[in-house]
């Protein structure tokens, strides 16, 4: 893989910052020093005028995850740029179970699987985009999209080439027609300005709910390697997974080293902590590390402490306990919601069931465009929900679509809500 292609110039001209790197070593020096050696190099500052002294949290098995007061001072401390190193273990790990990618032990230049945490997986995608687009770049994903990955990719400037989809994800034969704009040997003339690379969310997209299948996922990544584009997998809803085997992932497929993957823990251990994980070519990692040693400096140290202790005291066998338990709450959910629709809405709308997330996106029959019912009348009826022309690239154009969430309500809200609803629907036909 030629990476410096896919590279903009201003992600190409970011150099290592000595601070960062000067840091990172001290600590890593200091940690095996004799106490004789004298620091007057670290622009650290001194953890014992910190307020914050010790803390203890307790976990759902009753367990608690404990900083003593030499741990707090690590948590509230600098940490290295790319993810403490027990967490980043612990990932690494991680991935090689659940995926394990065929680039583990490729060399560093030719695509070497390498990972990273960032703040949320949102910062690793951002700065992923923002190594990647030149404003003209052509890109595919394939609509409804989650609006914040849209907000993202409109002030970079890139062309977003729509692939037709339907409840399965990508349709392959839409990928197709659009690539036969090309020659695949047009990916080597900057001019043709062939597709930089395809996103994607593979299970549960936001808000769709629909999940590639695997042979899609093959046919697709055949496509990326025949004119040599990259393939970003966003896949927030990996661990939501409502039905089993799980599939494939494209990572686990990437024979290339094309695959950048971006995970996340927001939706089984927490939103608020802001953990995600981008794993990737070496190549490519190291540049979205460089972009993080000059913006937020490393993902929260206390944070990463604090889910790196909890891994820990799992075990990989715990963490996927824990992820089946939250399917399980998620399925009664998405079942409980999908009850309230059949009884209230059959015959005026339409809708799939999800096969991973937490949404349902659903078409109301007889309205070309729903923004006024759901912003408005809906709203005065004391129910909430987001209109579907927030997931589209032009915002402003009709949508019959408005997504629900089973995430927070109960199923006897959920019931009550698409009971009002459907009133409403039927006053506005």
């Amino acid at each position: 893989m030629n990476y410096k292609r896919f590279i903009t110039a201003a992600s190409a001209s970011r150099k290592t910052s000595p601070i960062r790197v000067l840091s990172e070593c001290l600590a890593s020096i200091l940690s095996r020093a004799p106490k004789s050696v004298i620091s007057l190099a670290a622009g650290s500052p001194n953890p014992n005028t910190f307020p914050f002294k010790t803390a203890v949290i307790t976990v759902e098995n009753g367990k608690t995850i404990q900083f003593d007061e030499e741990t707090m001072k690590r948590a509230l401390q600098y940490s290295q740029t790319a993810g403490i190193p027990e967490l980043l273990s612990w990932l690494k790990q991680l991935q090689v179970k659940l995926h394990n990618p065929p680039t583990l032990h490729y060399p560093p230049s030719q695509g070497q699987m390498d990972i990273c945490v960032t703040t949320g997986s949102q910062d690793g995608l951002c700065k992923v985009f923002e190594m990647l687009i030149n404003p003209g770049d052509n890109i595919l994903l394939n609509e409804p999209v989650y609006s914040g990955t849209l907000e993202a990719l409109h002030p970079l400037g890139c062309n977003m080439i729509n692939v037709s989809s339907d409840e399965y994800g990508m349709i392959p034969d839409a990928l197709k027609e659009i690539l036969s704009r090309w020659k695949p040997e047009d990916s080597r003339d900057p001019e043709k300005n062939t597709p930089k690379f395809l996103y994607t969310v593979p299970n549960g997209n936001n808000p769709a709910g629909t999940s590639l299948t695997s042979d899609r996922k093959k046919e697709i990544y055949e496509l990326a390697r025949k004119y040599d584009f990259l393939i970003i997998e966003d896949d927030p809803y990996y661990f939501l997974q409502f039905n089993k085997p799980w599939a494939p992932t494209f990572l686990s497929m990437d024979t290339d080293g094309r695959v950048i993957r971006v995970d996340s823990f927001s939706k089984v251990l927490s939103s608020g902590l802001r953990i995600g994980f981008v794993t990737g070519p070496k190549p490519l990692i190291e540049r979205v590390v460089l972009h993080t040693q000059v913006s937020t400096l490393h993902p929260s140290t206390f944070t990463q402490l604090m889910v790196s202790q909890l891994l820990h005291q799992w075990g990989e066998e715990g963490f996927l306990a824990h992820v089946e338990r939250v399917i399980d709450y998620y399925r009664k959910q998405k079942d409980a919601l999908l009850a309230a629709a059949d009884k209230w809405l059959r015959g005026l709308a339409e809708w799939h069931a999800p096969t991973a997330g937490m949404f349902v996106w659903i078409k109301i029959k007889g309205i070309s465009d729903v923004k006024q019912l759901i912003e408005e009348k809906a709203i005065k009826k004391e129910i909430l929900m987001v209109p579907g022309n927030a997931f589209y690239i032009d915002s402003s154009a009709p949508s019959p679509y408005f997504r629900a969430s089973f995430s927070l309500a109960s199923p006897e809200q959920m019931d009550i809500a698409f009971q009002r609803l459907a009133q409403l629907i039927k006053e506005s036909i």
